[in-house]
């Protein structure tokens, strides 16, 4: 799977699990445009991947705004002339009892996570349709889409509304030869690795918890030219938490 000179761009880059995918790209040749709202995060992640040899920019970013979301775009247009590859991974959470959300709570996730995966598929789709190649775009989703704990609808109706989107999109765009697919990441620790215990990762067959890696290599996957067969899937990545049977004793 080679991305030499692939033009992509990753939304929620500065840190976690955006972070990791960017420098992964980085790492296989691609030009990465990175787009958070942090600005000095941002700014830092580009300049640890340039540092090491790859090509990267940094595009503040606040995805709630469709006007940053155009210049956004416009802004890898005019560095490097096209789009590839979207990542829409920007997002928040909000665990919150349901009696005590504000509606601006409520409208603040839906925007974030939901309403900016269909802006910047939209806007990149534009450009993508023009370059005569087509291209791809990953949303990031959650197991959440599936199960819950309490306290957290505003985040599982988020992560469900991309998983449904996500095979929309692909129908939309197949004509455009985009393919549109979703991740739905488990337990992604983006902090200190070394503080969690077994407990924590005999919870998974896979005997780990995840690492933002895991889920930067199923982004190579599913935009990878040679894998232009699969589109409109959930691609769920957790170590089997969510197909591990729990009993109470």
């Amino acid at each position: 799977m080679s991305f030499h000179n692939k033009i992509v761009i990753v939304t929620g880059a500065a840190k976690g699990i955006g972070r990791g995918v960017a420098r992964l790209y980085a790492e296989k040749g691609a030009k990465v445009v990175l787009a958070d709202v942090d600005q000095e995060a941002g700014q830092e992640t580009a300049s640890e991947i340039t540092a090491k040899g790859g090509q990267a920019i940094f595009v503040q970013t606040d995805v709630r705004k469709e006007a940053d979301i155009i210049n956004l775009m416009k802004s890898t247009i005019d560095t490097y002339g096209q789009i590839h590859i979207l990542i829409n991974n920007a997002g928040k959470g909000l665990f919150k009892s349901p009696y005590e959300v504000t509606l601006e709570e409520w409208d603040d996730v839906i925007h974030t996570n939901l309403r900016s995966v269909f802006l910047a598929s939209r806007e990149a789709g534009k450009y993508m349709r023009k370059n005569g190649q087509g291209g791809a775009i990953v949303n990031l989703a959650s197991t959440r889409a599936i199960m819950s704990e309490a306290n957290s609808e505003s985040y599982a109706a988020t992560k469900g509304g991309i998983v449904a989107i996500t095979h929309a999109l692909a129908a939309s765009l197949s004509e455009d030869h985009i393919t549109v697919n979703a991740i739905s990441p488990g337990w992604i620790e983006t902090g200190d690795y070394s503080t969690l215990t077994k407990l924590d990762h005999e919870q998974h067959f896979s005997k780990r918890v995840g690492k933002p890696d895991d889920i930067a290599r199923a982004c190579l996957y599913l935009t990878s030219s040679e894998n232009d067969f699969v589109t409109g899937v959930n691609l769920i990545v957790d170590g089997g938490m969510t197909r591990k049977m729990i009993y109470e004793e």
